[in-house]
């Protein structure tokens, strides 16, 4: 079974859109400050949507395998920008020291081609 499933409009969908939210929220965080009680229970909310949408994408990559399709939905990678943005949001939560900016950006581009390499 192939590690890549087929990129179907649902699939692409969920995953646009719970990226674009994601991003959304993420981009409001004061870097330097400290959580007040209720950004700290939004960041949480946002940690719990990202669980949410990791099981999500876990299920899809499960799903049949249709050989001989072009592209591929890259869970691999969307797995990756999703561990990225929860290490970010609860390395903000409990910063151990002056935070460190981490210059690596998520991908974004989830797309794979080639019926022989998926």
């Amino acid at each position: 079974m192939n590690q890549y499933q087929p990129l179907t409009a649902l699939t692409y969908r969920l995953a646009r859109a719970g990226l674009i939210v994601l991003i959304g929220c993420c981009t409001h965080i004061p870097l330097a400050a400290a959580a007040s009680a209720s950004e700290q229970a939004n960041l949480e909310v946002m940690i719990r949507q990202l669980n949410a949408l990791e099981d999500t994408a876990r299920r899809s990559a499960k799903v049949a395998d249709e050989p001989g399709k072009r592209f591929f939905f890259d869970y691999q990678r969307l797995a990756g920008d999703i561990e990225r943005i929860r290490h970010g949001l609860e390395g903000y939560l409990t910063p151990s020291r002056a935070q460190p900016r981490d210059p690596a950006e998520i991908s974004g581009d989830y797309t794979k081609t080639g019926v022989g390499n998926p």
